[in-house]
């Protein structure tokens, strides 16, 4: 199996591109931040400290304190891609990431996008 290159690249080197997308929308980068630390459960400083390291891409997501359990509810594609399908952990993780900042970028009202879930089985997204 072929490594994809973003695995090897600084983390530090794709958030500004996450911050760019949302921010030529007209959103922000405390709000990009808020989606990182919901998947990834870093809190605003260790978040900083892994962009400060210059972290892999795949290092950052290893080293996530708390992938949130709600991402699973994330649905539908990027790149082609339905997120859903893709079989490799990590790579489903980084278009996770990219869905949840694409869907900033289109207006979405942070509770959609932070699957504002409550644990109940009956509700779905």
């Amino acid at each position: 199996m072929t490594r994809h290159r973003i695995y090897a690249m600084s983390f530090a080197k794709v958030y500004p591109l996450l911050v760019a997308k949302a921010e030529k929308k007209g959103r922000t980068k405390a709000e990009v931040d808020e989606i990182i630390r919901w998947l990834t459960g870093y809190d605003a400083a260790a978040l900083a400290r892994q962009l400060a390291r210059s972290v892999t891409v795949e290092d950052f997501f290893a080293r996530a304190p708390r992938m949130n359990p709600a991402r699973s509810l994330i649905t539908g594609v990027v790149c082609g891609i339905r997120v859903e399908h893709i079989e490799e952990p990590l790579m489903r993780e980084i278009r996770t990431l990219d869905k949840l900042i694409d869907e900033l970028a289109k207006g979405k009202a942070m509770e959609t996008i932070l699957r504002a879930w409550d644990g109940s089985p009956f509700r779905r997204w």
